[in-house]
């Protein structure tokens, strides 16, 4: 052994009388006793930190918002209603029921649901086993039975049981990653929501917004072509030189192929869409129905504190929420320090029968009272040998939680700059959009002098040309801002955490999921929207991300002054 592990060895034999219970608890030699005592229940000692949730930095407001709307978090539940396009609303609620990679999401909390139940069983006695055996012997005439009877049949049945006192709360912290983990992947669903209802309404807002494109291509080519119609009649005639001709004609051909790249676009976002939808391309038709515009951003939008983050989005808590289960995890590490302390036992009846006379008879009287046989023991196992690995395991496990801690502070961070770059994007494409529209019309107009100038003679092709060219692209760019407003406002309602609330009173799978897994196995309440409530009574649920059993929600002053204690620390 080095040196080094000899030093790490003493320092963990001497943490046995001075061992660290909780976070700050030391046992001495009463406490042992009491503890002890108490390992068989359910609040017995737990060796490891108790978790305490990171504190994370955030904003006092939104920089962009001149006053912050205090908003509850269900406020944005079904944003994209706020757009006030029926097609759209539509196409986003059948997403949230038809999409399959959201399917897989909440299947993925069935099975931590599951798990779960597996960790609870930890805590009971880990081995139960009910055995029999019937077996034929013929021992060596050589050996020192075959002097005695050599052959004889020997039959047995019974009942034998292990159970690993959890005195230290290796299994109860077990229980809590657990928890901690399940809630982990319900966060996991709720952003699967969350994007799948944001990425629905992108796609839809891009379709509309590249036929309104189409449109204006397609009428900008008619436009031209009567340009080009002009430039012949006035080059036959003798009147211009056949310059103006080849500009009219490559000005127009180069708009005529903006309409191809706009039409593979809007195909390939069709088909975005499609599987956001679970649906085929000619279903989508009947559904996008005739061109719309641009669906129009609310004016407004309900931004509350930005300490609302930590409980609106779906990736902060599940953030969290992992913090905790690695949290548990150094607890789990640490209960390798003490020593394990099971019971073992076993009944049953045993009996054998010998060729020799008089012999009993066998299985006929293996229920009798003298072949019943038991066993009952106390074993303790203490790696005292072993501790340079513990400890370098509780550290490793440590530093693991610590990762998941930091994560949890970058996430929270990303959320507060997800909704800052939200809100820019929508506002200053809003101002743009402004000053686009008076660009068109001054285009436009230009685009009409012009041509009336070129027809009189007083001006020349050149300047047509410029002026048309100049349409084309700031009607596009004019478009593309309008699209770019409610890419925007969605963006925000994104990074708000919108859209996860839908499922409240749901299951996590479609009904006719539930059905087709319950005819294959027994799933118990698992597969139930009332798992949450009564999923087990002796070890209940320790935290619920979904919200079911949450408090009641506070009001928005409550939560300014629970965000003030958390954050209002010292630099």
């Amino acid at each position: 052994m080095r040196a080094r592990d000899v030093g790490d060895s003493q320092r963990a034999v001497r943490r046995v009388s001075s061992a660290r219970i909780g976070s700050v608890t030391t046992v001495s030699g009463g406490a042992v006793i009491a503890c002890l005592a108490a390992s068989i229940g359910i609040n017995g000692c737990r060796v490891g930190p108790d978790y305490v949730r990171p504190r994370a930095e955030l904003p006092e407001s939104w920089r962009d918002a001149k006053s912050p709307v205090a908003s509850s978090a269900d406020e944005n539940a079904r944003w994209w209603r706020e757009f006030e396009d029926p097609v759209l609303a539509s196409l986003v609620e059948k997403a949230l029921v038809q999409n399959l990679s959201l399917r897989q999401t909440g299947l993925r909390v069935i099975e931590a649901r599951a798990l779960r139940g597996i960790a609870a069983g930890e805590f009971f006695p880990q081995t139960q086993t009910a055995f029999g055996n019937a077996s034929s012997n013929r021992k060596s005439k050589n050996s020192p039975q075959g002097l005695l009877d050599r052959s004889y049949d020997e039959y047995s049945v019974g009942l034998q049981a292990a159970w690993e006192l959890d005195f230290w709360g290796r299994f109860r912290r077990g229980i809590e990653s657990a928890d901690a983990s399940l809630d982990a992947t319900v966060a996991d669903y709720d952003t699967a929501l969350v994007l799948l209802a944001a990425d629905t309404a992108s796609n839809y807002v891009r379709i509309r917004s590249i036929q309104e494109q189409l449109k204006f291509t397609r009428a900008n080519v008619k436009s031209q072509q009567d340009t080009v119609e002009l430039t012949r009649i006035r080059f036959n005639a003798g009147a211009v030189s056949e310059l103006d001709v080849s500009t009219a004609q490559a000005t127009l051909s180069n708009t005529q192929a903006l309409i191809p790249e706009l039409e593979d676009s809007l195909r390939q976002t069709k088909l975005g869409l499609c599987v956001l939808l679970g649906r085929v391309p000619s279903e989508l038709e009947n559904e996008l129905g005739d061109e719309r515009p641009v669906p129009t951003a609310p004016v407004e939008i309900a931004l509350g504190i930005p300490g609302d983050l930590l409980r609106r989005r779906p990736d902060v808590r599940r953030a969290e929420r992992m913090a905790a289960a690695l949290s548990a995890q150094i607890g789990i590490a640490a209960a390798d320090f003490y020593p394990s302390i099971s019971i073992t036992g076993s009944t049953g009846f045993h009996t054998s029968t010998f060729e020799s006379p008089g012999s009993s008879p066998g299985a006929r009287n293996i229920l009798d009272a003298n072949s019943f046989e038991g066993f009952v023991g106390l074993g303790i196992s203490w790696p005292i040998l072993n501790y340079s690995r513990v400890q370098n395991g509780v550290r490793a496990a440590d530093a693991r939680f610590q990762e998941a801690a930091v994560a949890y502070q970058d996430a929270v961070l990303q959320a507060a700059a997800d909704v800052e770059a939200g809100l820019s994007s929508f506002l200053r494409s809003r101002e743009q959009a402004t000053f686009l529209a008076e660009s068109v019309t001054a285009a436009q107009r230009s685009a009409d002098l012009s041509l009336i100038q070129y027809r009189a003679g007083a001006a020349d092709f050149l300047r047509v040309n410029q002026a048309q060219v100049d349409l084309v692209d700031r009607e596009n760019r004019l478009v593309i801002a309008h699209a770019s407003i409610a890419l925007g406002a969605i963006a925000t309602y994104r990074a708000l955490g919108g859209g996860w609330q839908t499922r409240e009173g749901t299951e996590f799978v479609p009904q006719e999921t539930i059905y087709e897994m319950r005819a294959r196995t027994d799933w118990g309440d698992i597969l139930s929207p009332e798992y949450e409530r009564g999923a087990d009574l002796l070890f209940p649920r320790t935290h619920s991300s979904g919200q079911r059993d949450a408090a009641p929600e506070p009001s928005p002053r409550a939560r300014d002054q629970e965000w003030k204690e958390q954050h209002d620390h010292p630099k």
